[in-house]
């Protein structure tokens, strides 16, 4: 879960996320819509892809990118539990 936090952290991961939200894209697709440079974006979407995030494809040269919805569920799920249990032991959790 640390590394899934660690990824969300960066405002340019969470747009990658954003823009992946609308269905798979090419890396060259990801990469035209930021002003950095490639090697940043491939940066950005190995930290994705280490925490989980994203899955990618390749087909051919190109390498596709999706996200992968139940790594960001079983996320929803734990902040939905942690609203719902404001004074549980912070000590008891993991």
């Amino acid at each position: 879960m640390n590394r899934v936090f660690k990824a969300l952290a960066d405002p340019t991961r969470r747009r990658i996320l954003r823009l992946l939200a609308g269905g798979e894209k090419t890396a060259g697709l990801i990469a035209s819509a930021f002003p950095l440079g490639k090697p940043a974006i491939s940066h950005h979407l190995a930290i994705l892809k280490q925490a989980g995030l994203i899955r990618c494809r390749r087909s051919g040269q190109q390498l596709h990118y999706s996200l992968n919805t139940t790594v960001l569920q079983d996320v929803a799920v734990w902040a939905l539990d942690l609203v719902s249990r404001p004074d549980s032991n912070p000590e008891s959790d993991s």
